[in-house]
């Protein structure tokens, strides 16, 4: 190999031709997996925006807020909640970006740079199997627009009367039979859509989520017409106060609020991890920062509002306030109304279930044999999963399931966004041996046997108390730590793992500036 394997152009680096070509016979290697050259990284800032547009803006978004209102927080706290979550979450998203634009490693290689060559697989399971749930709840609430296109030829599809056992997590559940055969169909087309590559996603997000923001609009104004036929004025709606009653049924005030606070950071602790499969492909540190902080934030609120004033609306007419805003395909009498909205609904629900979902676990499990699981096989191991061992139907049953789920991986997945953070900006400076992420043994990257146990241990240490509470353990100690198990978890892993990497854990991972420059030509 070269003096050189890496070429730095304008802040960005990539392989050179050289270092490439002889790193493809390493079986740590694939196509896949390979970093970005810099002529690929052709995504602007519009690019990622609509990328985040496409994610933020679906159905799982409104049920945020819409879960709280359920459990009786007001509407303009429940906005609030998930605005602030979004906010707080954006942080490790846009810290976890850099490495991806600025070196062209996509989420797996990430890993292999912090946990080692073989302790990658760890982050990269974990993060594979919550996207595998995640991808299962999104076919779920794309499958009930499936269902409502079906029945404007087969009315049975809406037929509430027309149902099916399924195993769940609390025994067997009795749900829609329409509903599950819409689920079928919608997680096979993704599963289309995901094995033919980046381009089919880039095409889908860029039309489908215009698309659905017509269909939020509709949705925000039906639950206007509701609210106004139960006597109440629009702003009315968002003005009503907490239900206190409601409230100390769910836990009381802290335990809701702050339970649906680390449930909405939660929401994207998946992409924080494997945000450099996306920003890998920014043309630059300023589009990918721009493009997320115009894309994620705005809309999620927006969602939110939209949640919170559907839930509240039903609230007040119906007596309940509805959790999932596909429910109101029962109530619309035009078909004209229910074909449009549910195309808007499966066509954006496509976008955020591809690209937040199907991608990082595909990528993840070809990250286990590169050699042998391609990114296409990897996509079809994680439809299977999805599809055969994740319960949407008890995941997005109810606003308490739905937080209980978020919380739960959230304070497993937490401390590795601070772990990934800690070693790229803290412990290795920003600089990378992109080949030597391929070495394998003997390699700047393979730590002890290929575990570097500073990560291993930083982990554990960080989540197992608030881990405990789901397991019985109970007391003011714990419940405070439950309550703010993903900020607790990250603050942890992050001081944890920045000590133990002080010591001789941390090998020779570390790339001094010399170093770094002897191996980097400036073009």
């Amino acid at each position: 190999m070269s003096t050189y394997t890496q070429v730095e152009k304008g802040g960005l680096f990539e392989l050179t031709d050289a270092a490439r070509a002889e790193l493809v016979s390493s079986k740590y290697y694939n196509e896949d997996l390979a970093p970005t050259s810099v002529s690929q990284r052709n995504w602007t800032t519009y690019s990622i925006t609509m990328l985040w547009v496409g994610m933020s803006i679906c159905i799982p978004s409104l049920s945020l807020s819409s879960g709280l209102i359920g459990m009786g927080v007001s509407p303009w706290l429940a906005v609030l909640n998930v605005a602030l979550g979004n906010l707080i979450i954006l942080i490790p998203i846009q810290l976890n970006s850099q490495i991806g634009t600025k070196y062209g490693i996509p989420f797996p290689l990430f890993a292999r740079l912090t946990f080692g060559t073989r302790g990658a697989q760890l982050p990269a399971i974990l993060r594979a199997i919550t996207a595998c749930g995640w991808t299962s709840v999104q076919a779920w609430v794309g499958g009930g627009a499936v269902a409502a296109i079906i029945s404007l030829v087969a009315p049975k599809f809406l037929d509430a009367t027309w149902t099916i056992g399924l195993p769940s997590w609390g025994g067997i559940q009795t749900v829609a039979m329409g509903q599950f055969i819409g689920y079928v169909i919608f997680i096979l087309f993704i599963a289309w859509i995901a094995y033919t590559g980046m381009d089919q996603i880039k095409w889908v997000q860029n039309i489908g989520g215009p698309i659905l923001i017509v269909v939020m609009i509709a949705l925000l104004l039906w639950a206007a017409g509701l609210a106004k036929d139960a006597g109440y004025g629009f702003w009315e709606v968002m003005q009503q106060p907490n239900d206190t009653a409601l409230i100390e049924a769910s836990g009381g005030m802290w335990n809701v609020y702050m339970g649906g606070l680390m449930g909405n950071i939660a929401f994207w602790a998946t992409m924080a991890l494997n945000i450099p499969d996306f920003s890998r492909y920014a043309k630059s540190q300023k589009d990918q920062f721009r493009g997320q902080l115009y894309g994620m934030p705005l809309p999620m609120a927006i969602c939110a509002f939209i949640g919170a004033y559907f839930a509240q609306a039903t609230k007040l007419a119906l007596g309940t306030a509805m959790f999932d805003p596909t429910g109101v395909f029962y109530y619309i009498d035009s078909k004209l109304a229910v074909i449009i909205s549910a195309i808007g609904v499966v066509m954006a629900t496509v976008t955020t279930c591809v690209a937040a979902n199907v991608v990082a676990p595909a990528n993840g499990i070809s990250n286990i044999n590169p050699k042998k699981i391609s990114y296409k096989m990897g996509v079809v191991i994680t439809i299977i999963i999805a599809f055969f061992i994740l319960q949407a139907w008890w995941i997005y049953g109810s606003g308490a399931a739905y937080f209980t789920w978020m919380n739960a991986y959230g304070t497993i997945l937490s401390p590795i966004a601070a772990i990934f953070i800690a070693d790229y900006f803290v412990c290795k400076q920003k600089r990378v041996d992109v080949a030597g992420l391929f070495v394998g043994e003997g390699g700047k990257y393979w730590y002890s046997n290929g575990i570097n146990w500073a990560a291993i241990i930083a982990w554990v240490v960080a989540f197992i108390l608030p881990l405990l509470t789901y397991f019985g353990a109970s007391g003011a100690f714990f419940g405070f730590i439950n309550s703010i198990n993903y900020v607790w978890s990250f603050v942890v892993g992050f001081i944890v793992y920045v000590i133990l990497m002080k010591t001789s854990l941390a090998g020779k991972s570390f790339v001094t500036e010399e170093e770094h420059e002897a191996f980097t030509e400036r073009a």
